[in-house]
């Protein structure tokens, strides 16, 4: 059930309050790059919006809805933040919700784990289910989302819901792969775009809609083996993906969550905070965190607030770009 009212997390925070101080009572920008001035000033702080999570994931900031929505996977709830900084439970229980995105009409879309499907909440609190199998078979646990330029809602679909017991209910797959999965705007076909990642995680397009932006996490299913990547796909017509590049790499942990900015950077959630690259892929400079950060997004009443969530954490920059129109 979604709650209209405004439950402040007041215990909780304030509970947590010292953590969160000493998490970013000196933050750190890293510059690699002369132009990582341009995305962040120097001596810009990060601030911290709350601080009593388990696992947050999911920002999408939705204006229509109050704020900021977040998900906080392994409590299985979701929240909502204001500008003014109240916190308010917004879904709870969440279904272990975990990716978010606005559609085309500015309508919330959720990746769930424990429902394996993706949700669109109407106006009058309703959920609309757009996808919850493939082929006949459920999907695996999906886990973010991105709009495409044409209204289409694209989605990841790794395993993590269904094998991590405090993220979901485990199971066994039933699809023989991990995909990306699009769902067309007008139909509403669960179209699989591909199955050449080996653990898809976030996801971004380029703000021209030619490039999407996947992030490979096998890494994080405890394969030193495994991948940890963001790789890059040219988009053809919108409805196909070419062959994909390998954009960037970790030499520890997993790339997670991805945004990019009106410019065409790349924002990646990793284990050391957020890194970001340059349309190139050359590394820009580095926020850093406390805790590893898991994901990223651009909101703010000016579009150039950047929220990271990370752990428990959900933290704030306000930068000197902005995130691209969608919606």
């Amino acid at each position: 059930m979604l709650l209209g009212r405004r439950t402040v997390l007041g215990g909780a925070v304030a509970v947590a309050a010292l953590a969160a101080s000493r998490a970013t009572a000196a933050p750190v920008l890293r510059a690699e790059d002369p132009r990582f001035a341009e995305v962040v000033a120097p001596g810009t702080p990060l601030r911290t919006l709350y601080a009593a999570g388990r696992w947050c994931e999911g920002l999408c900031y939705a204006g229509r809805l109050g704020g900021l929505i977040a998900s906080d996977v392994r409590a299985n709830r979701m929240l909502r933040i204001a500008d003014d900084g109240a916190v308010s439970l917004f879904r709870d229980p969440s279904n272990n919700a975990n990716g978010n995105t606005l559609d085309a009409e500015g309508r919330l879309v959720t990746c769930e784990h424990r429902g394996r499907r993706v949700v669109r909440r109407e106006a009058d609190g309703r959920l609309t289910v757009l996808a919850d199998s493939f082929a006949g078979r459920p999907l695996n646990s999906p886990n973010d989302a991105a709009l495409a330029l044409d209204g289409a809602i694209w989605f990841t679909d790794p395993v993590f819901g269904i094998t991590m017991p405090d993220e979901g209910l485990t199971a066994a797959p039933a699809q023989g792969a991990r995909r990306v999965y699009r769902i067309d705007p007008a139909s509403g076909r669960v179209e699989g775009m591909t199955d050449a990642v080996g653990q898809p995680n976030g996801i971004a397009f380029a703000p021209d809609g030619a490039r999407l932006y996947v992030s490979d996490t096998g890494a994080a299913l405890k394969n030193p083996e495994g991948a940890r990547a963001i790789l890059a796909f040219p988009v053809i017509d919108g409805r196909r993906l070419g062959p994909p590049e390998v954009f960037a790499e970790l030499e520890a942990g997993v790339p997670d969550g991805l945004a990019v900015d009106a410019g065409g950077r790349v924002y990646a959630a990793c284990f050391d905070g957020v890194r970001v690259y340059a349309p190139d892929g050359t590394r820009l400079g580095r926020i850093a965190t406390a805790t590893d950060a898991a994901n990223v997004a651009f909101g703010g009443p000016d579009g150039r607030r950047l929220f990271i969530a990370a752990g428990g954490f959900i933290h704030a920059i306000d930068l000197q770009v902005a995130g691209p129109a969608r919606g």
